[in-house]
């Protein structure tokens, strides 16, 4: 394993098969896609940003890499995704075998380019967007954390209000005199136009006749704009005094009714505004949402309480009246800040459900963070938006403007990107071959390009698809995507040309705006070996690349994937039959005899992933909301793997006199009266207290000085729970918990049911069983291991 982190540690790579198969029915027969998870702005401490623009293919448009040929008597350079001979401009005149550019040194693959002249003018924008239909106590609690919030922001950067209830209310927060604000109806979905008429924003000049109106370069005057949106240092005064007088939504509500709440109109609004004012700004909207959306566009649920909330099961049987039309009004939403380079950020904290599930495509396809609390005075809520705003060590790094390009050998062909990106629409990116188009902020203008789909793109499309080129409107140093490729390949070459032409290339390039304003570009580039030919051999070294832990993050965003898009999938009979040919081809065995079945060390953690895959909340809907699911695929389908490992089977630690702390089988085995467990699902971080030792603290033997290796072991499992909390986003909830208490379910529910209420075997003094049916992973094996070998 430790290979492939040092290939991360160097690229921000992670693939299942770093030996490739080599054909197209090779591919498939290997289960796996070729695939990849790329973490485009992973901090490198070592890699050197170059401050000149990178010299690109003439064909191809892919970027000069330590893999393309040299000659250095003739100045030229041969491209290895084309094979084109490119000449080296003038000013690479001196280059020679030991004067090499930075861009050609074997160590940097990856690179950053940034052109000293194309810098964002706007400074970061947030739009805060604020539900007021709650009560006293949370209204509170969300004034106390926007407060702190607001004393974090960036001096410089631009913020605007917008507070929502029966009405959506735009603040004016540049008329210092007296509070001003602009109302729109809730009930109904309000256009560009509307804003523009409304706020005023031509009641000194004529509005223009023709042409699209968007920000001080085309038809707005910086005044107007002003009076919405102010540098942090200049209106946190009246920012404050709004949000000290922030009341609860004064509409009177019947008892038999719920707020009416115009989430869909609020966030209309404030995209409109951010289009109009600050189009291509990496502006982020982040709206704080404490109940669900009841009227106007976006609704999920009538006002009426006796109507329930969508449940899965209304979702299985389709008896959800309001999803569907929601669910379009988002995704117009989402092209929409796609198109203005807007991000979408949801803070939803509640016991109901608010609408995440809606809401995912919109905040997926913008790049936007979502965090899902039970209420805004939770620590979930309160250390996560501190987090955003946070700079140092634990900041998130966000940047914004990203555009994303894959360039790939020609056997092999994209299918497309599950992650938070939106797809660029089919364009074909070579005919973009302008210089200029490196740093281009914000809108990017396709005419001239052609909209069919590039020679790169496959037939099949797996999430976002049918192009080379993706838009991030906000991404950060954590954000990973993952890529799915198809082999082309139909036939297996002969041993020569196998030989000679034995490596495919991939570059990754990402454009982006750095948090300090500049353009970036950095270009990833890899080289992997495809190996084709008689099954035994091939396996063999297909075998020694195999990366088990980004196998089982992809096969994650796989089956959550699909789920939300196959109707009548099955997640379970797919996995099980997916792990079944992956044993059959891969493992070593004598047809018809489990006992002989046996698996290399590269493949033998991914039963153990499977199993607890099957049992995880991406899987698993029962006992989760809608909002609760789209939620945990959201973060899994962002985050990288050593993260969706944990996310898919949680770590254990265990703590005891006898020992220090040491991982644990994720079994309920490990639970006994005289030890300390700690489990990290990445949601939640468990701190489990065995009876005894629970006993014990009750009576304060820790507060007693003869007693203080106790109190260090208490402490221990404390510490170590806290350094994960503190790097974590969305910072994770702790439970602390003794055996036999109502909280120990946090643990239960992921352990390995190895002994449970109708087992056998005798209980162990100090142990536990689990109330439940579910197959244990010993017998999960014994099965897998009898239809693996028929």
């Amino acid at each position: 394993m430790t290979e492939f982190l040092d290939l991360e540690s160097q690229d921000a790579v992670r693939m299942p098969w770093n030996v490739l198969p080599g054909t197209k029915q090779e591919a498939a027969q290997s289960i796996i896609p070729i695939s990849a998870i790329y973490t485009p702005l992973k901090p490198f401490p070592n890699m050197p940003v170059l401050p000149y623009s990178p010299l690109r293919c003439r064909n191809c448009r892919s970027v000069l890499n330590p893999f393309a040929i040299i000659d250095y008597s003739t100045k030229v350079w041969i491209c290895s995704f084309c094979l084109h001979r490119n000449h080296f401009p003038p000013h690479y005149h001196s280059i020679s075998d030991d004067n090499l550019p930075a861009e050609l040194f074997p160590q940097y693959t990856t690179i950053e380019y940034e052109s000293a002249t194309e810098k964002s003018t706007v400074p970061p924008v947030f739009m805060f967007v604020i539900d007021t239909c709650m009560i006293e106590e949370e209204i509170g609690y969300l004034k106390s954390g926007l407060s702190r919030a607001v004393g974090m922001v960036p001096e410089n950067s631009l913020v605007g209000l917008i507070t929502f209830g029966t009405y959506a209310c735009v603040h004016e927060l540049g008329f210092g005199q007296i509070p001003k604000v602009y109302v729109f109806k809730g009930s109904k979905e309000v256009t560009k136009d509307q804003v523009l008429e409304q706020m005023g924003f031509f009641a000194k000049k004529p509005k223009p006749s023709i042409g699209v109106i968007a920000g001080v370069r085309d038809g707005l005057s910086q005044d107007s704009i002003a009076r919405f949106l102010l540098p942090a240092s200049e209106c946190e005064f009246a920012l404050n005094s709004v949000l000290e007088e922030l009341q609860k939504d004064p509409w009177p509500i019947q008892a038999d009714q719920r707020a009416a709440r115009c989430t869909g109109t609020a966030l209309s609004v404030a995209a409109h505004l951010l289009g109009v004012c600050v189009p291509g700004s990496g502006a982020r909207i982040m709206a704080f949402l404490g109940g669900p959306s009841t009227e106007g566009p976006g609704s999920i649920v009538s006002k009426n309480l006796s109507e329930p909330i969508r449940s899965h099961k209304d979702l299985d049987k389709d008896s959800v009246p309001y999803y569907h039309k929601a669910v379009k009004f988002y995704e117009g939403l989402s092209k929409q800040l796609v198109h203005q380079g807007h991000v979408l950020d949801v803070f939803a904290c509640a016991l109901d459900q608010v609408g995440v599930a809606e809401l995912k495509v919109a905040v997926e396809r913008s790049g936007g963070l979502v965090v899902l609390a039970e209420s805004f005075g939770h620590s979930v809520f309160k250390d996560s938006l501190k987090r955003v705003f946070q700079s140092g060590d634990f900041d998130l790094g966000l940047s914004s403007n990203g555009i994303f390009e894959v360039n790939c050998s020609k056997d092999i062909k994209i299918q497309g990107i599950i992650g938070p990106c939106a797809s660029l629409d089919k364009v074909n990116l070579k005919l973009l071959n302008k210089p200029k188009f490196l740093f281009t902020v914000g809108f990017i203008s396709w005419s001239g390009g052609s909209m069919q789909k590039g020679p790169l793109c496959s037939e099949i499309v797996i999430g976002q698809g049918g192009t080379t080129a993706w838009k991030m409107c906000g991404l950060d140093k954590a954000t990973s995507l993952c890529l799915i490729f198809e082999m082309v390949k139909k036939e297996t070459p002969d041993v020569i040309g196998q030989a000679a032409n034995n490596q495919i290339y991939f570059q990754f390039l990402t454009y982006y705006q750095h948090s300090s304003g500049q353009m970036r570009l950095r270009a990833t580039t890899l080289s992997r070996r495809w190996v084709a030919g008689p099954g035994s051999i091939q396996a063999r070294d297909l075998i020694a690349g195999f990366d088990q832990e980004a196998a089982a993050v992809v096969t994650a965003r796989q089956v959550s994937f699909k789920m939300e898009t196959e109707a009548e999938f099955d997640p379970i009979r797919w996995l099980d039959k997916s792990l079944i040919h992956i044993c059959s081809r891969f493992g070593d065995y004598q047809k018809d005899s489990p006992s002989s079945f046996s698996l290399s060390p590269r493949f033998s953690i991914v039963p153990q992933f499977i199993f607890h895959l099957r049992r995880s909340q991406f899987v698993q809907v029962f006992n989760n909301s809608p909002d609760e699911t789209a939620y945990f695929r959201m973060i899994l389908n962002r985050e990288n793997v050593a993260n969706s490992v944990v996310m898919v089977q949680p770590s254990l630690i265990s703590y005891s006199f006898h020992s220090g702390p040491e991982p644990a089988l994720l079994d309920v085995a490990a639970i006994a009266a005289d030890r300390i467990l700690l489990l990290d699902s990445y949601f939640t971080v468990v701190v489990f207290h065995g009876s005894t030792i629970a006993q014990w603290r009750k009576a304060g033997y820790h507060d007693q000085p003869e007693h203080e290796v106790f109190a260090q072991l208490l402490r221990a499992p404390r510490d170590d729970a806290d350094a994960i909390i503190k790097e974590r986003f969305p910072v994770p909830r702790l439970v602390i918990c003794d055996q036999h208490g109502s909280q120990a379910r946090f643990l239960l529910a992921k352990l390995n049911p190895s002994a449970t209420y109708n087992s056998d075997a005798p209980l162990v003094p100090g142990g536990d069983v689990l109330f439940t049916d579910d197959v244990s992973f010993e017998v999960f094996l014994d099965h897998l291991q009898r239809l693996a070998v028929q």
